[in-house]
């Protein structure tokens, strides 16, 4: 695997060699022809290129005759499958501690996704990015994180916690088998997961100070070691939004990390994006969750983004989205 090729932690790999013992599938037989080895899986260093993890997934499939092997691996997700960074979150004080540090360390595990946390009124999102095309395997990864969320949540909190989840890709054929594992609607512009923000406040079984002291530390030396604690588009996300609505301009970005806007453009490009481009996903993904407050207006939406008016709003959000606000909003439904 070439050192900057988007990857997933090998010991993910090792988890599904347990899932499919449960249909008598040997180790040798799901990993052999892949030219991977049981033991080296639970490397903590060891990573799968996403061609590798497409075929590994659909190699399980084959083998098992069950499509729906993500739902599996999400049911029976641990906090303690994500190393330090799980450790880390296990230990928080509250779940919005928790979501935090996994949103920072998140690249210490993969480079194929990234977290990110929006609040508004009484709903918060998570959003998954997918950096990188999943492939074949986009649902079972991504349907796997999802559910994996939701069983770590209820774990670490000690309560079922409640919300919903949307996925950009279609309803697969096997999920009409699933109905039982909560609300998930299929075709939406974001992979993200839609819950009251009151819970980001609930205090976490397991906190500790001190052992959480030591887990970001070893989370900040992985961090540092893969270069990822300087990335200059995740800095210019968190200084967009500006306090009660609306976004800061280039200049203001720039002058809080301390250059300039021309400087600023130039390490973004070096990274592979732009400023407006982090602006729009970041107002495309605002307005997706303020729409979902229905004590708010269209016009109260389109002037929180920092739209002049509904009208320029409307033809963004159907740039985004394909539909305008107000049809999004009547088939979005509840949290």
């Amino acid at each position: 695997m070439k050192p900057d090729e988007a990857s997933l932690p090998a010991v993910h790999a090792l988890h599904l060699v347990q899932l499919v013992a449960r249909w008598r599938v040997p180790a040798d037989a799901l990993l052999d022809d892949l030219g991977l080895r049981e033991s080296a899986l639970s490397d903590p260093e060891a990573r799968l290129s996403i061609p590798t993890c497409e075929r590994l997934v659909a190699r399980a499939r084959a083998l098992t005759g069950e499509p729906a092997i993500g739902i599996y691996l999400g049911l029976q997700m641990r906090v303690a499958w994500h190393g330090y960074l799980g450790f880390a979150a296990m230990t928080a004080a509250t779940a919005r501690d928790a979501l935090l540090l996994a949103m920072r360390y998140a690249p210490t595990r993969t480079s194929a996704l990234g977290l990110r946390l929006h609040e508004s009124g009484r709903v918060a999102s998570l959003v998954i990015e997918e950096r990188t095309p999943l492939g074949t395997a986009q649902d079972a990864i991504i349907l796997s994180l999802i559910l994996g969320i939701w069983q770590i949540g209820t774990a670490l909190t000690g309560r079922a916690l409640d919300g919903s989840a949307d996925v950009t890709f279609p309803e697969p054929p096997y999920f009409s088998r699933f109905q039982g594992i909560g609300r998930m609607r299929f075709g939406q512009p974001l992979h993200q997961l839609l819950f009251d923000r009151d819970v980001l406040d609930l205090p976490l079984a397991m906190a500790d100070p001190a052992a959480q002291r030591l887990a970001r530390e070893q989370c900040e030396r992985a961090l540092e070691a893969l270069g990822a604690g300087a990335r200059l588009s995740v800095r210019v996300r968190q200084r967009l939004p500006r306090e009660g609505g609306g976004f800061h301009a280039l200049d203001e970005v720039a002058g809080q990390l301390g250059t300039s806007p021309r400087t600023l453009k130039r390490k973004l490009a070096l990274e592979g994006h732009a400023f407006s481009s982090l602006l729009d996903e970041e107002r495309r993904e605002r307005a997706l969750l303020l729409l979902r407050a229905p004590e708010l207006s269209l016009e109260d939406v389109a002037e929180r983004l920092g739209y002049s008016d509904l009208a320029n709003f409307s033809r963004a959000f159907r740039r985004w989205t394909g539909r305008t606000p107000g049809a999004f909003r009547k088939r979005s439904g509840s949290v």
